[in-house]
């Protein structure tokens, strides 16, 4: 596979020269300064491509185009965004960048309610807390008929974790989970987040998958003709937030939208993480079963438990059979290879991970994108995958 990192353009603390010393060929960025709907020009393209080979690195994947509100509710200016989100995946491909990640998650995009939650050899991971997260929900935010979206169980648990928290606590789980994250599209106030929720009330999950399937029929041909990728990420985490509905997690979700739209574009970002951070999901079986539509991989793990809360894992431990993951995609590698296909390299990266060593107490370091935990995932991540060539060999 082909090595890649996350990079969040000349802001972020973790340089592409960082990025070039992990080991990386490649990076994964998108034009965040532009995240406002307006199309991306061929200019605003090449100025960010000209400073990923300046370092001696390619942008191999953007990610991500942002997909507005509108085109998810299928409303309002949702027509304009359509056409200025085909616009930004024509200059990308222009410029040479023909795989594309998004996502359909509405108003909150990955979400964790601890991102600095200790691991047992003292470093920091991120972390879902579904009791927590349950308790700001009901309790703290009183979303309207919110206790109808738990069973009593979670409930239960919900209020013996609201007992225990005090009204800081709270106010750092609401800036975690609705203040902002990286690359997120929009940071919310209380007040905005209730209004933000608001269009979405009588939106129930068919609704939300019918709007998906119509926008990648409208925008998958176009990459078609352009030679360019979509790779749609799962859900993170993969099941109903503030009671929206989520529409790509699951096995069943990807076969849907691809029985939908079968173009060769449609495909999916396989992350690990995401997931695997639901228990029925096999991630290895949805690599094999799906691997012809994988045009990208997030490779990250999680240990998971009973209550539905997860944390972010070491590479290699947790929940996720990452050696097999990884053989099944080096396995979709040969296969292209064997059928003669140029593009037969799946660009992966490492993804979120622990905070470790000095970058402990840093400045501006992105939740989940620290310069040394991703380092060390990647070093695992490239040591499984020449094992695993080295016995096939």
């Amino acid at each position: 596979m082909r090595e890649t990192w996350r990079w969040f353009g000349p802001n972020d603390p973790v340089t592409l020269d960082h990025a070039r010393q992990a080991g990386a060929a490649g990076i994964v960025t998108a034009l965040h300064h532009i995240y406002d709907g307006r199309a991306w020009r061929d200019e605003d393209v090449a100025a960010r491509q000209r400073a990923v080979e300046d370092a001696g690195l390619t942008w191999d994947v953007c990610e991500s185009i942002p997909v507005s509100a509108a085109i998810k509710l299928r409303q309002g200016a949702w027509r304009r965004d359509v056409d200025a989100w085909r616009d930004s995946l024509a200059a990308l491909a222009r410029g040479g960048v023909k795989t594309v990640c998004y996502n359909f998650m509405p108003v909150v995009d990955w979400t964790r309610t601890d991102l600095a939650y200790p691991t047992a050899s003292k470093g920091l991971a991120l972390r879902f807390d579904m009791p927590a997260f349950v308790a700001y929900d009901v309790f703290v935010l009183r979303r309207p008929n919110a206790e109808r979206d738990y069973s009593a169980a979670t409930l239960a648990a919900a209020r013996a974790r609201f007992a225990t928290l005090d009204a800081a606590a709270f106010a750092l789980i609401e800036k975690n989970v609705i203040g902002g994250m990286p690359a997120r599209q929009a940071e919310y106030t209380r007040a905005g987040f209730v209004e933000a929720l608001r269009p979405y009330a009588e939106l129930r999950p068919a609704d939300l998958r019918a709007n998906l399937v119509a926008f990648v029929a409208e925008v998958a041909p176009v990459a078609e003709e352009l030679g360019a990728r979509l790779a749609i990420h799962p859900d993170d985490p993969p099941f109903s937030l503030f009671g929206l509905p989520r529409v790509v997690s699951t096995a069943g979700d990807y076969r849907a939208l691809f029985e939908a739209v079968p173009s060769s574009a449609d495909g999916l970002t396989l992350c690990a993480g995401s997931l695997g951070s639901r228990a029925d999901n096999d991630v290895v079986a949805m690599a094999r079963e799906f691997g012809s539509r994988v045009h990208f991989a997030h490779l990250r793990n999680v240990a998971r438990e009973a209550d539905g809360s997860f944390v972010e894992a070491e590479h290699l431990d947790g929940d996720v059979d990452m050696v097999a993951l990884v053989q099944a995609l080096l396995d979709e590698e040969a296969r292209r290879r064997n059928e003669g296909r140029g593009d037969w390299e799946i660009p992966m990266r490492p993804d979120h991970g622990h905070l470790l060593a000095d970058d402990i107490g840093k400045a501006g370091v992105n939740p989940g994108y620290s310069c040394v935990g991703r380092l060390k995932g990647l070093a695992e991540l490239r040591g499984v995958t020449r094992a695993l060539r080295w016995r096939a060999a």
